[in-house]
């Protein structure tokens, strides 16, 4: 199964050619920039619920953040 965050190597999904539908409407530079604005924000707020979810387990301190910051070796500790 491919993930949706997966490179795709056949056709076009549903979503890339509802998208290129989109943008071929002649869409002013502001309004292209809206929807690019509106997609950004999308997946921000997906990669935000990550992030959410991975401190939550990992039960990350305040002095864990430091430590990433400054020691290389966090992570294989």
């Amino acid at each position: 199964m491919v993930s949706s965050h997966q490179k795709q190597s056949g056709p076009l999904s549903e979503i890339q050619i509802s998208l290129l539908r989109l943008f071929d409407q002649n869409l002013s530079e502001s309004e292209t920039l809206e929807v690019r604005k509106m997609l950004m924000d999308h997946f921000d707020k997906g990669l935000q619920n990550e992030l959410k979810k991975v401190v939550e387990e990992k039960k990350y301190s305040e002095e864990d953040y430091h430590k990433m910051l400054s020691d290389d070796n966090f992570m294989t500790k």
